[in-house]
């Protein structure tokens, strides 16, 4: 069942070896068996050791390993091998689903006869839960508590499943809410980087590998941890022992050299990683750092690094073990003999960094420290770096394009652009009447160009607080040190205290209209701040704790300043937020909110006290002190000296290892909430959050014989690159929308919808907001956007589950048709589940993005692909036929070809699909239902 078995496998090339460490004996599988693997870079190594460890002759084989030895780097389409992760790591927002569907296969394998207990991860499953705090209370010594407080009412029904979960599965672990974000406590405590374990009578010792349910667990390629991010789906196979069917990646090398310089930081770095990645294309492809400059990027930094992987787009962003490596495991508390064996394992294997050594890379790529300047990035993508000093004038250049846009704007500005003002000369708005903010001096061209994009002549003036102020065009209401990328990196979070303590002592003080959160990693970075003294200069300005999760970053932003968000409504303003995270996607931080750019948490404080991206930070003053004179932001940055002192001064290894000493016991909240006893969860048929999943609804002990498909209906017919996105609920529930619906009928009020993400767990609301994306074009109801589709049988037009539940009314079973690259984006794993419960029996498109099309076959659903060269134009389908797929009953197996008959007005005719089950584990998936199903009869037969 599981490949962590007993029983040793095959040994073709003779690799099992042993590894002494101290008085410890390990098995190890040796990489210097393997003739030629001293050419590969270090995480295809990794993957190397993992199919020798694995090899059974059946899933994984020496034709595989082969393969993986002979890897051709230029190659557009290497071989596919069977990868096996170590572990697995989860966030609450996709690993509720997953804990539901385990629960529901506890009470599948029950009523079938067999041992409830023996449903349980097979390898360590650990999720975090850091996703459903929201900013609602901020700049308060009580918004912590609030929050919190807040954050466990909301999800109460989530968590008592969890709990429950962690006392009752075996090698499943939950922290709890309110400790930190599940990338840096991955980080600074969950990875092991060499993982110890017991196989075939031995202790073996192998890379700790991961793959986790959110798509910046590359932050722990930072530590030398090959890990990436997968769907919900893919992250199940794992936990239940099955291994990942991959393509072996090109692997792109970024020679470093020199070091950073003066005034710029780890954030800075990474946008310029950000942008230079993307530019290459790196898309599904491994990133690999390598040469004499990586001994100088701090092990933090490395992580800031490869935790931005799916912005650039990289599966895996690696840094090899080195010195830096094993001082981050002290740091830590990590205990003496784990750093000695990482040490040890690492070169025996040839995994540890040698600056000179330069692997076979599919392009090498040099970056030189030094030419990294002060950066931000947006203002809808993180790899749209802007230098510092050009912030001004590009925000103006975006209003410019905003304005143009605009059906209110009568005339607007031709040809008006970033580029249209000199870079020496930077372009700022000027101080409005009554604005607490220093003057500004205008050239007649600048003054020109305000006045042709039609600067608004009445300021929107509020008053906050008993405070006067404007609000206007450009300006930052938002400023949030938030996200796992930088928020537990010691060097920005204490050169941001460090900041924040010129900055008072200077007499400056935040605008009024920002709202300023700070929502730190771990715990840890409170207790330096406490260390260090520098809490009370932080909340001086407004950044109190607010919570240990990912906050803004994910769109928790909670609400706006009432008397801004009114401003920003009636006067329709263009506003910013200014946030430390990673992602600053159109819509994602806050709905009143257009522009959204990244930052270090530095810079976030000082835009919290300019107040607006129209301020040149490098030349303007952030503001006046008391006795009127002007600060500016040279005056309160510290040094790379201060901020040094200040970490070593302040972080030690004890923070770590008393702070992570009780990590999974929680507060009085979740200790105190009530968990039933047993081996099977007690589902509350009254819960909006947790529903028992009908996967497992009239299941046999032996699956039934695969049946052609007739009679079916085509529920929606969709074009070219239709992605995972518009398939998948996402974002906000909307009150008129088929969940809302049906959330109201339960008794919720709307204003508890919470979202799709938090309500994973229940696949009534799911499977109503699949297919509901609003920006979904479904070629049967032309000219329309949205989750609509026609009902072929009242030829009615209805939402896409209203008509799904009435074809299944009718025993009526479903299609999809599809262009190419048909599931593209991020891996969701509700794109699959959703599609089957509405009742889709297969979908028929030009191509598949693979993930997907694995995905649909581990939930049950026929993936088939139009001949080659041909598409629905060309054969004429319009969706309004009725359709058949023969060829499927009586097959020895999975059949390579089936044949598709559409009948319309009494015609009929026939063309083939190829059937896209390409591998062994597939077909059993697809001949069992799905891999739940085939998981449970597994177990029924051991």
């Amino acid at each position: 069942m599981s490949l962590n078995k007993a029983e040793a496998g095959p040994d073709s090339f003779g690799a099992r070896g042993e590894l002494s460490v101290g008085q410890t004996s390990y098995e190890i599988h040796r990489l210097d068996r393997i003739e030629g693997s001293g050419r590969l870079p270090y995480s295809l190594k990794v993957m190397l050791e993992n199919l020798v460890r694995n090899e059974d002759g059946r899933m994984v084989t020496a034709a595989q390993i082969e393969a993986l030895r002979d890897w051709q780097p230029q190659s557009e389409r290497n071989p596919e091998v069977q990868f096996t992760p170590a572990r697995v790591l989860m966030q609450d927002f996709t690993g509720v689903p997953c804990v539901v569907d385990l629960v529901a296969m506890r009470d599948a394998i029950t009523e079938l006869g067999g041992e409830p207990s023996t449903i349980n991860p097979q390898i360590p499953a650990e999720l975090v839960i850091d996703h459903s705090v929201i900013a609602d209370s901020f700049a308060s010594p009580d918004s912590f508590g609030i929050n919190a407080q807040l954050e466990f009412e909301r999800n109460q029904e989530r968590y008592q499943l969890l709990r429950w979960g962690q006392q009752s599965f075996d090698d499943f672990l939950v922290v709890p809410p309110d400790t930190g974000i599940c990338h840096q406590v991955n980080l600074e405590y969950l990875s092991r980087v060499v993982f110890t374990r017991e196989g075939a009578g031995k202790r073996q010792a192998y890379p700790d590998t991961l793959v986790g349910t959110d798509s910046h667990t590359p932050m722990v390629n930072g530590l030398g941890v090959l890990g990436w991010g997968v769907g919900g789906i893919e992250a199940e196979a794992a936990m239940l022992g099955q291994p990942m069917s991959m393509l072996i990646p090109q692997v792109v090398g970024i020679r470093l050299s020199g070091e950073l310089r003066e005034g710029t930081t780890a954030t800075d770095l990474v946008l310029t990683v950000a942008e230079l990645l993307r530019g290459l294309g790196v898309v599904g492809k491994f990133v690999e750092f390598f040469g004499p400059g990586v001994a100088n990027v701090p092990l933090a930094t490395r992580a800031t690094i490869g935790n931005m992987s799916p912005e650039y787009g990289s599966t895996a962003t690696m840094f090899p073990v080195d010195a830096e490596t094993l001082d981050y495991l002290r740091l830590t508390g990590r205990e003496d003999h784990q750093i000695e064996l990482v040490e040890a394992y690492a070169r025996e294997q040839g995994l540890w960094h040698d600056p000179d050594h330069v692997p076979d890379f599919t392009r090498v790529v040099d970056l030189d420290l030094a030419t990294v300047e002060p950066s931000i990035s947006g203002p809808r993508r993180p790899e749209d770096r802007i230098p510092l000093g050009d912030a001004p004038r590009t925000v103006l250049g975006l209003l410019a394009g905003e304005y143009e846009k605009s059906d209110s704007d009568e005339g607007g500005v031709d040809d008006t652009s970033a580029d249209s003002f000199p870079a020496s000369d930077p372009v700022s708005p000027g101080a409005k009447p009554g604005r607490d903010a220093p003057p500004r001096h205008l050239s007649e061209e600048q003054l020109t160009a305000n006045e042709k994009l039609g600067w608004p002549s009445e300021p929107t003036e509020v008053v906050i607080d008993g405070t006067e102020a404007i609000v206007d065009h450009g300006d930052v209401v938002i400023a949030a040190i938030t996200s796992c990328t930088n928020t537990s990196n010691p060097s920005v979070m204490l050169g941001a205290a460090l900041l924040a303590k010129k900055a008072v002592e200077r007499g400056l003080r935040t605008r009024p209209w920002v709202k300023t959160t700070l929502a730190p990693g771990s715990r840890v970075v409170t207790d330096y701040f406490e260390r260090s003294g520098l809490t009370p200069y932080l909340e001086e300005l407004g950044f109190h704790l607010v919570g240990y999760g990912c906050t803004t970053c994910i769109g928790n932003s909670g609400p706006l300043i009432p008397e801004v968000s009114a401003a920003v409504n009636d006067k329709d303003l263009n506003v910013s937020s200014v946030l430390s995270g990673n992602r600053n996607f159109e819509g994602r931080i806050h709905p009143e909110v257009k522009m959204n750019f990244l930052a270090s948490p530095p810079l976030v404080i000082a835009y919290a006290l300019a107040g607006s991206l129209h301020t040149d930070l490098l030349t303007e003053p952030l503001g006046r002190n008391e006795d009127g004179e002007d600060v500016y932001l040279r005056d309160i940055w510290p040094s790379s000296a201060e901020i040094k002192e200040a970490v070593e001064a302040n972080v030690e290894a004890t923070m770590f290892t008393e702070g992570y000493s009780d990590v999974y016991a929680g507060d009085d909240n979740w200790r105190g909430m009530h968990i039933h006893e047993g081996d099977v969860y007690d589902w509350d048929d009254s819960s909006t959050y947790i529903q028992r999943p009908p996967y497992f609804d009239g299941m046999e002990a032996e699956p039934a014989p695969i049946r052609d498909i007739a009679g079916a209906r085509v529920l929606a017919k969709l074009g070219d690159s239709v992605t995972t996105d518009h398939i998948s609920p996402a974002g906000a529930i909307k009150r008129d929308s088929p969940a809302g619906k049906y959330l109201i009928d339960q008794g919720v009020d709307p204003k508890d919808f919470n979202s799709y993400g938090s309500r994973r767990g229940n696949h009534h609301v799911m499977i109503r907001g699949t297919f509901a994306n609003i920006r979904l074009r479904n070629e049967l109801v032309p000219g329309v956007e949205g989750g609509v589709t026609k009902h072929w049988t009242s030829g009615d037009e209805m939402s896409i589950f209203d008509a799904a539940m009435a074809y299944q009314d009718e025993d009526v079973p479903l299609v999809i048709i599809a262009g190419a690259d048909y599931g593209s984006g991020s891996s969701r794993d509700w794109a699959a589940k959703g599609t089957t419960l509405l009742g889709v029996r297969a979908v028929l498109a030009v191509s598949y993005e693979r993930i997907h099309r694995s995905n649909l076959i581990g939930m049950g659903v026929l993936p088939l692909q139009f001949p080659d060269g041909q598409d629905a134009e060309s054969l004429g389908l319009t969706g309004d036929e009725v359709y058949s797929v023969t060829g499927l009953e009586g097959a020895d197996g999975v059949p390579d070809e089936v044949t598709v008959t559409v009948e319309k007005d009494g015609q009929s005719r026939e063309f083939s699909a190829t059937v896209r089950i390409d591998t062994p584990a597939e077909e059993a998936y697809y001949v069992n239902g799905g891999i739940l199903p085939y998981v449970v009869r597994q177990l029924l037969r051991a």
